[in-house]
Protein backbone atom coordinates (compact mmCIF):
# COMPACT_ATOMS: atom_id res chain seq x y z
CA UNK A 1 0.00 0.00 0.00
CA UNK A 2 1.04 3.32 -0.60
CA UNK A 3 2.57 5.48 1.74
CA UNK A 4 3.22 9.18 2.04
CA UNK A 5 6.21 9.54 0.39
CA UNK A 6 5.07 7.84 -2.80
CA UNK A 7 1.50 9.45 -2.47
CA UNK A 8 0.60 11.04 -5.96
CA UNK A 9 0.95 15.12 -6.33
CA UNK A 10 -2.34 15.64 -7.53
CA UNK A 11 -5.02 16.89 -5.43
CA UNK A 12 -9.04 17.62 -6.22
CA UNK A 13 -12.22 18.87 -4.43
CA UNK A 14 -14.64 16.26 -3.10
CA UNK A 15 -16.93 17.65 -6.16
CA UNK A 16 -13.90 16.99 -8.43
CA UNK A 17 -13.50 13.05 -6.79
CA UNK A 18 -16.86 12.21 -7.20
CA UNK A 19 -16.79 13.60 -11.10
CA UNK A 20 -13.95 11.17 -11.40
CA UNK A 21 -15.97 8.61 -9.89
CA UNK A 22 -19.11 9.20 -12.46
CA UNK A 23 -16.43 9.42 -15.27
CA UNK A 24 -15.58 5.17 -13.95
CA UNK A 25 -19.08 4.49 -14.03
CA UNK A 26 -20.59 5.90 -16.76
CA UNK A 27 -18.10 6.28 -19.52
CA UNK A 28 -15.90 3.22 -18.78
CA UNK A 29 -18.43 0.89 -17.18
CA UNK A 30 -17.47 0.16 -13.93
CA UNK A 31 -20.50 -0.60 -11.44
CA UNK A 32 -20.18 1.47 -8.63
CA UNK A 33 -20.65 -1.65 -6.33
CA UNK A 34 -17.07 -3.18 -8.02
CA UNK A 35 -15.58 0.40 -6.74
CA UNK A 36 -17.11 -0.29 -3.37
CA UNK A 37 -16.03 -3.62 -3.22
CA UNK A 38 -12.24 -2.50 -4.15
CA UNK A 39 -12.21 0.24 -1.84
CA UNK A 40 -13.17 -1.80 1.29
CA UNK A 41 -10.55 -4.62 -0.29
CA UNK A 42 -7.69 -1.39 -0.21
CA UNK A 43 -8.61 -0.82 3.84
CA UNK A 44 -9.10 -3.76 4.58
CA UNK A 45 -5.56 -5.03 3.45
CA UNK A 46 -4.15 -1.46 4.55
CA UNK A 47 -5.70 -2.21 8.12
CA UNK A 48 -4.49 -5.78 8.39
CA UNK A 49 -1.00 -5.09 7.10
CA UNK A 50 -0.94 -1.76 9.77
CA UNK A 51 -2.35 -3.04 12.76
CA UNK A 52 -1.71 -7.13 12.00
CA UNK A 53 -2.06 -8.14 16.47
CA UNK A 54 -5.86 -6.71 16.17
CA UNK A 55 -8.28 -9.71 16.23
CA UNK A 56 -11.40 -7.43 17.39
CA UNK A 57 -12.91 -4.99 14.90
CA UNK A 58 -15.46 -2.23 14.92
CA UNK A 59 -16.74 -0.64 12.44
CA UNK A 60 -18.87 2.35 12.22
CA UNK A 61 -21.29 2.50 9.07
CA UNK A 62 -23.39 5.12 7.68
CA UNK A 63 -26.08 5.02 5.31
CA UNK A 64 -24.14 6.19 2.17
CA UNK A 65 -21.24 4.99 0.02
CA UNK A 66 -18.64 5.73 2.75
CA UNK A 67 -20.94 2.88 5.18
CA UNK A 68 -20.80 0.56 1.96
CA UNK A 69 -17.29 0.64 1.63
CA UNK A 70 -17.46 -0.48 5.53
CA UNK A 71 -19.36 -3.03 5.29
CA UNK A 72 -17.59 -4.85 2.64
CA UNK A 73 -14.64 -4.15 5.33
CA UNK A 74 -16.45 -6.18 7.99
CA UNK A 75 -17.68 -8.99 5.76
CA UNK A 76 -13.86 -9.16 4.55
CA UNK A 77 -12.95 -9.41 8.04
CA UNK A 78 -15.35 -11.93 9.45
CA UNK A 79 -14.33 -13.99 6.15
CA UNK A 80 -11.02 -14.29 7.44
CA UNK A 81 -11.96 -15.29 10.80
CA UNK A 82 -11.65 -12.22 12.84
CA UNK A 83 -14.20 -11.15 15.45
CA UNK A 84 -16.34 -7.71 13.81
CA UNK A 85 -19.00 -5.97 14.78
CA UNK A 86 -20.70 -3.47 13.14
CA UNK A 87 -22.34 -0.09 14.80
CA UNK A 88 -24.55 1.54 12.89
CA UNK A 89 -25.73 5.17 12.51
CA UNK A 90 -28.55 6.48 10.53
CA UNK A 91 -31.57 3.98 9.74
CA UNK A 92 -30.84 1.11 8.22
CA UNK A 93 -33.76 1.56 5.73
CA UNK A 94 -32.32 4.56 4.63
CA UNK A 95 -29.31 2.81 3.19
CA UNK A 96 -29.27 2.27 -0.74
CA UNK A 97 -28.11 1.57 -3.72
CA UNK A 98 -24.86 -0.08 -3.88
CA UNK A 99 -24.31 0.41 -0.22
CA UNK A 100 -27.73 -1.67 0.12
CA UNK A 101 -25.97 -4.40 -1.99
CA UNK A 102 -22.94 -4.91 0.52
CA UNK A 103 -24.89 -3.81 3.75
CA UNK A 104 -27.41 -6.98 2.54
CA UNK A 105 -23.98 -9.36 1.94
CA UNK A 106 -23.21 -8.37 5.52
CA UNK A 107 -26.65 -9.30 7.23
CA UNK A 108 -26.25 -12.79 5.49
CA UNK A 109 -23.45 -13.55 7.31
CA UNK A 110 -25.22 -12.84 10.66
CA UNK A 111 -22.78 -10.84 12.47
CA UNK A 112 -23.25 -8.41 14.66
CA UNK A 113 -25.06 -5.44 13.49
CA UNK A 114 -25.94 -3.13 16.22
CA UNK A 115 -27.57 0.63 16.41
CA UNK A 116 -25.22 2.86 18.03
CA UNK A 117 -26.57 3.27 21.74
CA UNK A 118 -24.15 6.03 22.69
CA UNK A 119 -21.06 4.12 23.55
CA UNK A 120 -18.51 1.81 22.13
CA UNK A 121 -17.38 -1.74 23.17
CA UNK A 122 -14.24 -1.36 24.87
CA UNK A 123 -12.46 -4.92 23.90
CA UNK A 124 -12.42 -3.94 20.16
CA UNK A 125 -8.58 -3.55 19.01
CA UNK A 126 -9.83 -1.76 16.24
CA UNK A 127 -12.05 0.90 14.89
CA UNK A 128 -12.85 1.97 11.31
CA UNK A 129 -14.44 5.10 10.95
CA UNK A 130 -17.05 4.44 7.85
CA UNK A 131 -19.64 7.04 8.74
CA UNK A 132 -19.92 9.92 6.26
CA UNK A 133 -17.25 10.10 3.64
CA UNK A 134 -16.86 13.54 1.99
CA UNK A 135 -20.55 14.80 1.75
CA UNK A 136 -20.39 16.29 5.45
CA UNK A 137 -21.11 20.23 4.56
CA UNK A 138 -22.39 21.05 8.36
CA UNK A 139 -21.10 20.63 11.97
CA UNK A 140 -22.30 17.74 13.57
CA UNK A 141 -24.65 16.88 15.53
CA UNK A 142 -26.58 14.65 17.59
CA UNK A 143 -25.82 10.85 17.60
CA UNK A 144 -23.59 11.76 14.72
CA UNK A 145 -21.28 14.12 16.94
CA UNK A 146 -21.43 11.74 19.96
CA UNK A 147 -20.47 8.75 17.94
CA UNK A 148 -17.09 11.05 16.53
CA UNK A 149 -16.60 12.11 20.74
CA UNK A 150 -16.95 8.17 21.36
CA UNK A 151 -14.53 6.67 18.93
CA UNK A 152 -11.98 9.56 19.91
CA UNK A 153 -12.49 8.76 23.71
CA UNK A 154 -11.74 5.27 23.06
CA UNK A 155 -8.14 3.41 23.44
CA UNK A 156 -8.26 1.72 19.90
CA UNK A 157 -6.59 2.93 17.06
CA UNK A 158 -8.87 4.34 14.21
CA UNK A 159 -8.38 4.01 10.50
CA UNK A 160 -10.76 6.05 8.52
CA UNK A 161 -11.91 5.57 5.26
CA UNK A 162 -11.64 8.00 2.58
CA UNK A 163 -11.36 10.96 5.23
CA UNK A 164 -12.24 11.38 8.90
CA UNK A 165 -15.60 11.55 9.66
CA UNK A 166 -15.97 15.34 10.46
CA UNK A 167 -13.30 16.83 8.84
CA UNK A 168 -14.31 19.11 5.08
CA UNK A 169 -12.09 17.51 2.61
CA UNK A 170 -12.15 20.46 0.47
CA UNK A 171 -10.96 23.20 3.48
CA UNK A 172 -9.56 21.06 5.96
CA UNK A 173 -11.16 22.03 9.07
CA UNK A 174 -13.37 20.63 11.44
CA UNK A 175 -16.88 20.67 11.46
CA UNK A 176 -17.43 21.24 14.83
CA UNK A 177 -15.50 17.75 15.89
CA UNK A 178 -13.71 15.51 13.88
CA UNK A 179 -12.34 11.75 13.84
CA UNK A 180 -8.51 11.95 15.46
CA UNK A 181 -7.40 8.68 13.00
CA UNK A 182 -3.83 7.29 13.37
CA UNK A 183 -4.32 6.81 9.63
CA UNK A 184 -6.55 7.51 6.51
CA UNK A 185 -6.96 5.94 3.31
CA UNK A 186 -8.13 7.83 0.56
CA UNK A 187 -9.89 6.64 -3.10
CA UNK A 188 -9.82 7.48 -6.98
CA UNK A 189 -8.24 11.22 -6.08
CA UNK A 190 -6.53 12.58 -2.94
CA UNK A 191 -8.53 15.77 -1.40
CA UNK A 192 -6.84 18.51 -1.30
CA UNK A 193 -8.13 19.02 2.44
CA UNK A 194 -6.23 16.26 3.69
CA UNK A 195 -3.10 18.06 4.31
CA UNK A 196 -3.33 21.68 5.44
CA UNK A 197 -5.07 23.09 8.25
CA UNK A 198 -6.48 21.27 11.36
CA UNK A 199 -6.09 17.72 9.08
CA UNK A 200 -2.91 16.56 9.96
CA UNK A 201 -4.60 15.62 13.63
CA UNK A 202 -7.23 14.00 12.04
CA UNK A 203 -5.50 12.03 9.64
CA UNK A 204 -2.82 10.41 10.62
CA UNK A 205 -0.94 9.33 7.95
CA UNK A 206 -2.18 9.10 4.80
CA UNK A 207 -2.34 6.30 2.02
CA UNK A 208 -3.86 6.31 -1.41
CA UNK A 209 -5.53 3.88 -3.42
CA UNK A 210 -7.08 4.67 -7.43
CA UNK A 211 -9.26 1.71 -7.04
CA UNK A 212 -7.88 0.35 -10.98
CA UNK A 213 -9.89 3.19 -12.39
CA UNK A 214 -8.31 4.07 -15.50
CA UNK A 215 -6.20 6.78 -15.81
CA UNK A 216 -8.09 8.57 -18.81
CA UNK A 217 -10.71 9.60 -16.63
CA UNK A 218 -8.15 11.91 -14.93
CA UNK A 219 -7.92 14.32 -18.01
CA UNK A 220 -11.72 15.12 -17.29
CA UNK A 221 -10.88 17.34 -14.36
CA UNK A 222 -8.24 20.31 -13.92
CA UNK A 223 -6.28 19.92 -10.78
CA UNK A 224 -7.57 21.97 -7.41
CA UNK A 225 -3.63 22.11 -6.07
CA UNK A 226 -0.75 19.69 -5.82
CA UNK A 227 0.78 18.34 -3.14
CA UNK A 228 4.93 19.05 -2.95
CA UNK A 229 7.37 16.84 -0.87
CA UNK A 230 11.05 16.77 -0.84
CA UNK A 231 11.32 13.28 -2.50
CA UNK A 232 9.70 15.31 -5.25
CA UNK A 233 11.79 18.48 -5.07
CA UNK A 234 14.79 17.21 -4.71
CA UNK A 235 15.32 15.77 -7.83
CA UNK A 236 15.33 19.12 -9.26
CA UNK A 237 18.70 19.98 -7.73
CA UNK A 238 22.17 19.65 -9.49
CA UNK A 239 25.52 19.35 -8.67
CA UNK A 240 28.09 22.29 -9.17
CA UNK A 241 30.05 23.13 -11.91
CA UNK A 242 33.64 22.49 -10.97
CA UNK A 243 34.66 25.86 -12.22
CA UNK A 244 32.13 27.46 -10.21
CA UNK A 245 32.77 30.63 -8.00
CA UNK A 246 31.28 32.10 -4.95
CA UNK A 247 29.48 34.98 -7.70
CA UNK A 248 27.73 32.27 -9.34
CA UNK A 249 25.27 31.91 -6.34
CA UNK A 250 24.54 35.51 -6.00
CA UNK A 251 24.35 37.74 -2.62
CA UNK A 252 21.72 37.93 -0.15
CA UNK A 253 21.39 40.48 1.80
CA UNK A 254 19.12 40.24 4.81
CA UNK A 255 17.45 43.63 6.45
CA UNK A 256 16.49 43.21 10.48
CA UNK A 257 17.15 43.00 13.78
CA UNK A 258 16.27 45.55 15.79
CA UNK A 259 17.05 46.21 19.29
CA UNK A 260 16.49 42.51 20.94
CA UNK A 261 15.84 40.57 17.88
CA UNK A 262 19.59 40.48 16.13
CA UNK A 263 19.41 36.17 16.57
CA UNK A 264 16.38 36.65 13.69
CA UNK A 265 18.31 38.02 11.01
CA UNK A 266 21.89 36.14 12.01
CA UNK A 267 18.88 33.02 11.77
CA UNK A 268 17.71 34.02 7.63
CA UNK A 269 21.41 34.96 6.95
CA UNK A 270 22.96 31.70 8.09
CA UNK A 271 20.05 29.50 6.71
CA UNK A 272 20.87 31.71 3.26
CA UNK A 273 24.30 30.72 3.24
CA UNK A 274 23.56 26.59 4.17
CA UNK A 275 21.47 26.36 1.59
CA UNK A 276 24.56 27.66 -0.92
CA UNK A 277 24.19 31.63 -1.28
CA UNK A 278 27.61 32.70 -2.31
CA UNK A 279 27.44 36.14 -0.09
CA UNK A 280 25.38 36.75 2.74
CA UNK A 281 25.23 40.22 3.87
CA UNK A 282 23.33 42.01 6.86
CA UNK A 283 22.04 44.98 7.81
CA UNK A 284 21.25 45.06 11.29
CA UNK A 285 21.84 47.41 14.65
CA UNK A 286 25.66 47.92 15.69
CA UNK A 287 25.15 46.38 18.82
CA UNK A 288 24.53 43.11 16.93
CA UNK A 289 27.41 42.88 14.96
CA UNK A 290 30.25 41.54 16.86
CA UNK A 291 28.12 38.83 18.37
CA UNK A 292 26.92 37.75 14.72
CA UNK A 293 30.50 37.79 13.82
CA UNK A 294 31.69 35.89 16.78
CA UNK A 295 29.48 33.18 15.64
CA UNK A 296 29.26 33.12 12.01
CA UNK A 297 32.02 35.18 10.78
CA UNK A 298 31.18 33.78 6.99
CA UNK A 299 28.16 36.36 7.02
CA UNK A 300 29.35 40.20 6.07
CA UNK A 301 27.33 41.74 9.12
CA UNK A 302 26.86 45.74 8.95
CA UNK A 303 25.55 48.20 10.89
CA UNK A 304 23.17 50.21 9.47
CA UNK A 305 21.59 53.48 10.85
CA UNK A 306 19.51 54.68 7.85
CA UNK A 307 18.37 54.86 4.50
CA UNK A 308 21.87 55.72 3.11
CA UNK A 309 23.69 52.94 4.82
CA UNK A 310 21.31 50.62 2.97
CA UNK A 311 20.81 51.66 -0.25
CA UNK A 312 24.75 51.20 -0.65
CA UNK A 313 24.11 47.64 0.47
CA UNK A 314 21.41 47.26 -1.54
CA UNK A 315 23.80 48.40 -4.69
CA UNK A 316 25.31 44.81 -4.67
CA UNK A 317 22.97 42.81 -3.68
CA UNK A 318 21.16 40.25 -5.78
CA UNK A 319 18.01 39.38 -3.70
CA UNK A 320 16.80 41.17 -0.40
CA UNK A 321 15.13 39.29 2.47
CA UNK A 322 13.27 41.98 4.39
CA UNK A 323 11.72 41.98 8.07
CA UNK A 324 13.14 38.73 10.21
CA UNK A 325 13.96 41.13 13.96
CA UNK A 326 12.93 44.28 11.96
CA UNK A 327 11.02 45.49 15.21
CA UNK A 328 8.09 48.26 14.62
CA UNK A 329 10.00 51.26 15.81
CA UNK A 330 11.72 53.81 13.76
CA UNK A 331 15.21 52.83 12.91
CA UNK A 332 12.86 49.06 11.28
CA UNK A 333 10.64 51.89 9.16
CA UNK A 334 13.38 53.86 7.51
CA UNK A 335 14.94 50.90 6.28
CA UNK A 336 11.20 48.94 5.23
CA UNK A 337 10.68 51.54 3.16
CA UNK A 338 14.27 51.80 1.30
CA UNK A 339 13.83 48.01 1.17
CA UNK A 340 10.53 47.81 -0.16
CA UNK A 341 10.92 50.15 -3.04
CA UNK A 342 14.11 48.35 -3.97
CA UNK A 343 13.61 46.69 -7.74
CA UNK A 344 15.47 43.54 -7.35
CA UNK A 345 13.77 40.26 -6.03
CA UNK A 346 12.41 40.36 -2.44
CA UNK A 347 11.59 37.89 0.61
CA UNK A 348 8.87 40.06 2.44
CA UNK A 349 8.25 38.59 5.99
CA UNK A 350 7.65 38.80 9.68
CA UNK A 351 7.29 42.87 10.56
CA UNK A 352 7.55 43.99 6.67
CA UNK A 353 4.58 42.19 6.37
CA UNK A 354 2.93 44.02 9.35
CA UNK A 355 3.83 47.10 7.68
CA UNK A 356 3.04 46.12 4.41
CA UNK A 357 -0.51 45.19 5.51
CA UNK A 358 -0.59 48.86 7.30
CA UNK A 359 0.00 50.35 3.29
CA UNK A 360 -0.48 48.23 0.72
CA UNK A 361 2.23 48.81 -2.51
CA UNK A 362 2.06 48.15 -5.68
CA UNK A 363 1.69 44.24 -6.89
CA UNK A 364 4.95 42.44 -7.81
CA UNK A 365 5.77 39.39 -9.44
CA UNK A 366 9.26 39.14 -8.49
CA UNK A 367 8.03 39.65 -4.21
CA UNK A 368 7.51 36.34 -2.23
CA UNK A 369 5.34 37.02 0.68
CA UNK A 370 5.89 34.39 4.21
CA UNK A 371 2.98 35.39 6.21
CA UNK A 372 1.95 32.93 9.45
CA UNK A 373 -2.06 33.04 9.93
CA UNK A 374 -2.20 35.86 11.85
CA UNK A 375 0.21 38.16 9.12
CA UNK A 376 -2.34 37.37 6.76
CA UNK A 377 -5.33 38.15 8.41
CA UNK A 378 -3.66 41.51 8.79
CA UNK A 379 -2.47 41.06 4.84
CA UNK A 380 -6.05 40.41 4.15
CA UNK A 381 -8.07 43.11 7.22
CA UNK A 382 -9.78 39.98 8.89
CA UNK A 383 -9.73 37.93 12.02
CA UNK A 384 -6.93 35.23 11.58
CA UNK A 385 -9.77 32.23 12.06
CA UNK A 386 -11.27 33.58 8.85
CA UNK A 387 -7.85 32.81 7.63
CA UNK A 388 -8.01 29.34 9.29
CA UNK A 389 -11.30 28.02 8.35
CA UNK A 390 -10.40 28.38 4.23
CA UNK A 391 -6.86 28.40 4.09
CA UNK A 392 -6.95 27.90 0.26
CA UNK A 393 -9.66 30.85 -0.26
CA UNK A 394 -6.94 32.92 2.13
CA UNK A 395 -3.70 32.46 -0.03
CA UNK A 396 -5.70 33.13 -3.02
CA UNK A 397 -6.71 36.91 -1.69
CA UNK A 398 -3.49 37.59 -1.03
CA UNK A 399 -2.26 36.54 -4.03
CA UNK A 400 -4.69 38.89 -5.82
CA UNK A 401 -3.89 41.82 -3.48
CA UNK A 402 -0.46 41.67 -3.41
CA UNK A 403 0.83 39.56 -6.31
CA UNK A 404 3.71 37.58 -6.25
CA UNK A 405 4.07 34.69 -4.82
CA UNK A 406 2.31 33.83 -1.49
CA UNK A 407 3.57 31.44 1.65
CA UNK A 408 0.51 30.40 3.96
CA UNK A 409 2.49 29.01 6.83
CA UNK A 410 1.29 26.60 9.32
CA UNK A 411 0.57 22.80 9.06
CA UNK A 412 -0.08 22.05 5.29
CA UNK A 413 2.38 25.16 4.46
CA UNK A 414 0.56 26.60 0.90
CA UNK A 415 2.04 28.12 -1.62
CA UNK A 416 0.70 30.28 -4.62
CA UNK A 417 2.53 31.92 -7.53
CA UNK A 418 1.73 34.78 -10.11
CA UNK A 419 2.11 31.74 -13.09
CA UNK A 420 -0.25 28.95 -14.35
CA UNK A 421 1.06 26.64 -11.44
CA UNK A 422 -1.79 25.22 -9.13
CA UNK A 423 -1.63 26.02 -6.25
CA UNK A 424 0.91 23.80 -3.72
CA UNK A 425 0.16 21.62 -0.41
CA UNK A 426 3.58 20.84 1.23
CA UNK A 427 2.78 17.58 3.13
CA UNK A 428 6.57 17.60 5.29
CA UNK A 429 7.03 18.94 8.16
CA UNK A 430 5.91 18.51 11.91
CA UNK A 431 4.88 20.19 15.13
CA UNK A 432 8.11 20.54 16.78
CA UNK A 433 8.11 23.78 13.92
CA UNK A 434 6.39 25.56 16.54
CA UNK A 435 9.09 27.29 18.08
CA UNK A 436 11.00 30.72 17.54
CA UNK A 437 13.00 31.41 14.59
CA UNK A 438 11.30 29.34 11.97
CA UNK A 439 9.95 31.54 9.62
CA UNK A 440 13.27 33.54 9.55
CA UNK A 441 14.95 30.22 8.89
CA UNK A 442 12.44 29.59 5.76
CA UNK A 443 12.72 33.51 4.55
CA UNK A 444 16.83 32.70 5.04
CA UNK A 445 16.58 29.55 2.65
CA UNK A 446 13.85 31.13 0.32
CA UNK A 447 16.10 33.83 -0.20
CA UNK A 448 19.60 32.13 -0.87
CA UNK A 449 17.35 29.85 -3.52
CA UNK A 450 16.43 32.76 -5.35
CA UNK A 451 20.22 34.00 -5.12
CA UNK A 452 21.61 30.96 -6.87
CA UNK A 453 18.71 31.64 -10.03
CA UNK A 454 15.59 30.13 -9.13
CA UNK A 455 12.64 32.20 -10.24
CA UNK A 456 10.68 33.23 -6.78
CA UNK A 457 7.65 30.74 -7.36
CA UNK A 458 9.94 27.76 -7.85
CA UNK A 459 12.29 28.64 -4.88
CA UNK A 460 9.25 29.43 -2.05
CA UNK A 461 8.41 25.75 -3.19
CA UNK A 462 11.56 24.14 -3.05
CA UNK A 463 12.34 26.37 -0.08
CA UNK A 464 8.97 25.26 2.19
CA UNK A 465 10.16 21.19 1.23
CA UNK A 466 13.48 21.85 2.11
CA UNK A 467 13.10 23.87 5.34
CA UNK A 468 10.08 20.88 6.13
CA UNK A 469 12.49 18.25 5.44
CA UNK A 470 15.15 19.73 7.18
CA UNK A 471 12.64 19.76 10.17
CA UNK A 472 11.55 16.56 9.87
CA UNK A 473 15.46 15.23 10.05
CA UNK A 474 15.72 17.15 13.26
CA UNK A 475 13.42 15.41 14.89
CA UNK A 476 13.68 11.87 13.58
CA UNK A 477 16.32 11.13 16.56
CA UNK A 478 15.83 12.98 19.40
CA UNK A 479 11.89 14.16 19.32
CA UNK A 480 9.76 17.36 18.37
CA UNK A 481 9.39 19.07 21.58
CA UNK A 482 12.35 21.06 22.01
CA UNK A 483 13.27 21.84 18.44
CA UNK A 484 15.47 25.22 17.59
CA UNK A 485 15.17 26.70 14.66
CA UNK A 486 19.11 26.75 14.30
CA UNK A 487 18.72 22.90 14.81
CA UNK A 488 17.80 23.07 10.77
CA UNK A 489 20.87 23.74 9.53
CA UNK A 490 23.02 21.06 9.07
CA UNK A 491 20.12 19.50 8.01
CA UNK A 492 19.51 21.84 5.12
CA UNK A 493 23.44 21.66 4.09
CA UNK A 494 22.77 18.13 3.91
CA UNK A 495 19.57 17.65 1.98
CA UNK A 496 20.79 20.84 -0.29
CA UNK A 497 23.67 18.72 -2.06
CA UNK A 498 22.61 16.26 -4.34
CA UNK A 499 23.70 12.19 -3.78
Amino acid sequence: MPKTETLPAALYTADQVRALERQAIERFGIPGAELMQRAGEAAFALARERWPEARCWCVLCGTGNNGGDGFVIARLAAEAGLEVRVIQLGERERIAGDARLHADHWAALERPWMEFDGALPRDCDLLIDALLGTGLDRELGGAWRAAVEAINAHSAPVLAVDIPTGLDADRGVVLGVAVRAAATISFIGLKRGLFTGEAPDCCGEVFFDALEVPAAIYASQILSARRIDWTREATRLRPRRRTAHKGDFGHVLVVGGDHGFGGAAHLAGEAAARVGAGLVSLATRKRHVAAVLAARPELMAHAVNGRKGLRSLLSRASVLVLGPGLGRRGWGDELYHVGIDWPGPQVIDADALNRLAEKPVAPRDDRVLTPHPGEAARLLGVEAAEVQADRFAAVEALQRRYGGTVVLKGAGTLVLGPGQRPLAVCSDGNPGMASGGMGDVLAGVIGGLIAQGWMPEEAAELGVCLHAAAADRAVAREGECGLLASDLMPHLRRLVNPA
